[in-house]
């Protein structure tokens, strides 16, 4: 996948891959090594923003509650919770057996309590920490340590499916003291040795492109995981990873490219497992340039490019053209509006009547002295083989309508801060992943313009801004679907950004690793009960 997006938006719908039955003491044990493309950018909750980092925090860290694969609520840090009549107050009521894993060189981990819980969201809603999840629990007012295990969340408004937004990662607040937010260049322990509650404990990585290694919590308060050791192999050239699963390298790939998926569909020693996430490929536009603010313009763009040949060609066509900011499939998902057809004559005529009727003489349009020429930033994270497909044709389906297009590639840290501080870009090629309320606020309201924020294009529509209130203050469910059904319309005649497909996603895994359930986003939450057969046993 191209490196995913992620000032993010969880995922809370689930995919099963299959029913098991108990796993047996005799099946514990084993090492699990797995192969990703890249490496983790920060280890830290509300900090990342990648998808690595996310899957690496999902073994090491903790929540209060968490999906299981039958789509029901269960307590994770939190034993048990009341919600209120009116719907506005919510109190957890925290397990008492747990501790934090183990500082470095000590024995026994610190007592896990409300104040941790406390200190998470504190730092988490900081307007000077820097994340985007921020929006994503606006609805909370305040919270509140009743005692020692017991905390109060009192929220603005009633919120729809409420308990599984306290999903959220729990940061150790003995670590933190001193600190009401993050901005990621703290002299903190947490960004070199990560210290969770999770089912894996942070055992070393070397350096910024090396293997992380992690080791089994014996103390894990849901019961110690099956699997001693899980190692995180990073590649820094996704053709090989696949090579290296069957080669015997590695046990488990995350996201197989679609033109290997034939490969490993032929060799009887590895399961091939598709799950759906909810997200979708875009095209991001920077309104602030004065051109591409004209909405003719982009919407050319959109009529100049064949995203099914583009498609069916780099990603086997194993996905879906959309035509608005939803994933289809979904109960926000608007049916009826259909997505931009290829049409370079449609996009000539649009460009035409914007005024870039003239001609450089290497063929770029231009209106007066303006050449139509934007900057596409792409992190180097995503310099693969298919990424490079896409943004190569790109290239040459604007070139052919006498638009031009200069790539620029910067490594991650860089590429965010040109794109969410900064805003120093025209156009990037990016992913967003949802939860099922499909919130898109943080994505096109007009308060969500801003250094860190997820409106990085700066769309602003007052229509868009009242139809986003309105869906987060309802509780009914239909009127919310009808609200999202419009904002599908209007953003898709809007066009903030080309809207491309969303892809089905495949994992490789070597048929000894077993009792595999697989989440959509965080990947490894069910994690505890997977186990591994020894070599020979299969």
């Amino acid at each position: 996948m191209k490196h995913k997006l992620f000032p993010f938006l969880f995922l809370a719908l689930l995919l099963i891959t299959g029913a098991f039955p108990a796993v047996s003491e005799n099946h514990r044990g084993g090492t699990l090594v797995y192969g990703e493309y890249g490496s983790p950018i920060r280890l830290v909750p509300i900090l990342a923003n990648d998808s690595i980092s996310i899957r690496l925090i999902e073994l090491i860290y903790g929540s209060l509650v968490y999906y299981d694969p039958d789509g029901n609520i269960k307590g994770d840090l939190a034993e048990k919770w009341e919600v209120s009549k009116n719907m506005k107050t919510v109190t957890f009521y925290l397990r008492k057996n747990v501790r934090w894993h183990p500082l470095p060189g000590e024995k026994e981990g610190m007592p896990f309590t409300a104040d941790d819980v406390v200190k998470t969201f504190e730092i988490m809603m900081n307007p000077k920490t820097v994340t985007s999840i921020q929006s994503r629990y606006s609805f909370i007012d305040s919270v509140e340590k009743v005692n020692r295990y017991e905390v109060k969340f009192k929220l603005k408004r009633p919120i729809l499916n409420v308990l599984g937004r306290f999903s959220f990662k729990i940061l150790p607040a003995f670590l933190l003291k001193g600190y009401s937010y993050l901005k990621g260049d703290e002299n903190i322990l947490l960004y070199k040795h990560p210290i969770g509650t999770g089912p894996y404990m942070f055992v070393s990585q070397e350096g910024p492109n090396s293997a992380v290694v992690l080791k089994a919590y014996n103390n894990y308060h849901l019961g110690r995981p099956n699997i001693d050791k899980i190692i995180m192999r990073p590649f820094a050239d996704q053709n090989i990873i696949t090579q290296t699963l069957l080669y015997g390298g590695i046990d488990l790939e995350v996201r197989v490219p679609p033109r290997d998926i034939a490969e490993i569909q032929g060799d009887m020693r590895f399961e091939l497992e598709p799950y759906s996430t909810l997200s979708f490929s875009f095209f991001g536009y920077n309104l602030r340039n004065p051109v591409l603010a004209i909405r003719n313009v982009r919407l050319a763009i959109s009529y100049a490019i064949n995203r099914q040949e583009m498609l069916d060609s780099f990603f086997e066509g194993k996905g879906q053209l959309i035509s608005g900011p939803f994933p289809p499939g979904s109960w926000a998902y608007n049916l009826d509006v259909k997505p931009i057809p290829y049409s370079p004559e449609e996009a000539n005529r649009l460009l035409d009547s914007a005024g870039f009727t003239e001609r450089t003489k290497d063929g770029i349009r231009k209106r007066g002295s303006y050449k139509l020429e934007f900057d596409m930033l792409v992190p180097i994270s995503k310099e693969n083989e298919t990424t490079k497909r896409v943004i190569l044709a790109f290239q040459n389906y604007l070139r052919a309508v006498g638009i031009k297009i200069n790539i620029k590639w910067l490594e991650w840290k860089a590429w965010t801060e040109a794109v969410f501080i900064k805003h120093k870009f025209d156009i990037i090629y990016a992913d967003w992943l949802f939860d099922d309320s499909f919130d898109i606020s943080s994505l096109f309201h007009s308060r969500e313009i801003g250094p860190g924020r997820n409106n990085f294009g700066a769309y602003k529509n007052p229509e868009v801004d009242a139809l986003l209130d309105e869906a987060q203050s309802t509780l009914d469910i239909e009127k919310r679907r009808t609200i999202y059904r419009r904002l599908h319309k209007i953003l898709a005649r809007d066009v903030p950004y080309t809207y491309l497909w969303t892809l089905t996603n495949y994992a490789a895994y070597n048929r000894r690793l077993r009792h595999v359930i697989i989440h959509p986003t965080r990947f490894f939450t069910y994690i505890k009960d997977w186990y591994v057969l020894p070599k020979g046993s299969e």
